[in-house]
């Protein structure tokens, strides 16, 4: 409690009821909070009705009983050119350049960690909270991103890019609870979302067919090419590069005389390259952007683990930090389906070193 008395605390809100236990958490620890929700988009923005996702009327309605019964304000921020320009403007971008993205960081990185973050310390707040499940540590006065106690829930995988000094200003209260506990709790206070289901799709894509919403919002269709095989025979005729990704076996409608697996897309040729579940398997691959938590580039080899996308198991590997802000990894066994545009996270036991962007090879 004495770490937190005259300890002001922004609490970001989706109306789910991971953020409304995150506020009530904060609030019993004697933290002066607000609670508020980020407006990230107008329907109109990616041409549907989004009605019952989040930025809903009903989820905004729902951020604002919640802090009612807990007691505290509530407010609502604009953010829908931020969004935009840094979240689905590179979206759809990353598709079209044959990869597959995770939007869910960048908006972390670039949303509630940079601007709704440097909103609350504009009006005074000393943390932003979240509910995220995550943990965060000072050690050696240094802060650290741990994983969650409940490995099932662990969400560190998308908190890579935070750096120590936002790592300092942040409060995951969930950390430390599994998703049941965090229901008994919204349930005993009565909160209108303690049994509201969670969402598993892209909050701007609420139907899961993101390649229709790339198409209404680029307003145009992409043309078809080629499937073709590691040799480059044509197999078929594809819909549009954007509609696949690696590792991709449904959804292809072309006959052939065995199970064949998207394996690499070739945007320059518009070709779809089609091969066997065996060739999408591969030890070493580049990263780009890389962050590294502690600001500090490591020399030479590290030996740690990766995990390549948010429900791939973390396995070992041994990373070397390259110019230009890259770093090569190599697993030492071959891992299924490493795809450009996901995330390539270490970990170093449950202490998340960094992370970074696959490129395409």
């Amino acid at each position: 409690m004495s770490d937190s008395l005259n300890k002001k605390a922004l609490v970001a809100m989706s109306g789910g009821v991971d953020s409304s236990v995150a506020a009530f958490l904060t609030h019993e620890k004697g933290y002066e909070c607000m609670g508020c929700t980020m407006r990230l988009y107008e329907n109109d923005m990616i041409g549907e009705d989004l009605f019952g996702t989040c930025c809903s009327l009903n989820d905004t309605q729902d951020a604002r009983a919640v802090c009612d019964k807990i007691g505290i304000p509530y407010n609502i921020y604009h953010y829908e050119v931020e969004f935009q320009q840094k979240v689905i403007e590179p979206f759809v971008c990353s598709y079209e350049k044959g990869e597959t993205p995770n939007p869910c960081i960048r908006c972390n990185k670039y949303l509630k960690f940079d601007s709704l973050y440097k909103k609350g310390l504009e009006l005074g707040y000393d943390y932003i909270v979240t509910g995220h499940y995550a943990r965060i540590e000072e050690r050696d006065g240094h802060f650290y991103l741990l994983k969650a106690k409940d490995l099932n829930k662990d969400q560190s995988y998308v908190l890579y890019d935070l750096t120590e000094e936002q790592l300092s200003h942040t409060l995951f209260p969930l950390g430390d609870y599994t998703k049941g506990e965090v229901r008994e709790i919204a349930e005993s206070n009565e909160f209108v979302t303690s049994h509201k289901s969670e969402s598993q799709d892209i909050c701007f894509v609420p139907d899961g067919d993101y390649a229709a919403m790339i198409k209404r919002y680029r307003n145009k269709d992409y043309p078809k090419g080629d499937f073709v095989d590691k040799d480059g025979n044509v197999l078929g005729k594809h819909d549009g590069i954007i509609g696949y990704t690696i590792g991709q076996r449904r959804g292809l409608g072309i006959p052939a005389d065995r199970r064949l697996y998207v394996t690499k897309l070739d945007v320059p040729n518009n070709r779809v390259i089609l091969a066997d579940n065996e060739d999408l398997f591969t030890t070493d691959f580049v990263v780009r952007d890389f962050h590294w938590i502690t600001g500090e580039v490591p020399q030479g080899d590290i030996r740690c683990s990766a995990k390549i996308r948010y429900k791939h198991k973390e396995q070992p590997a041994t990373v070397k930090a390259l110019e230009g802000g890259r770093a090569s990894v190599s697993f030492d066994e071959p891992q299924r389906a490493i795809t450009p545009g996901q995330s390539c996270v270490l970990y170093d036991g449950d202490i998340v070193l960094g992370g970074g962007i696959i490129e395409n090879n």
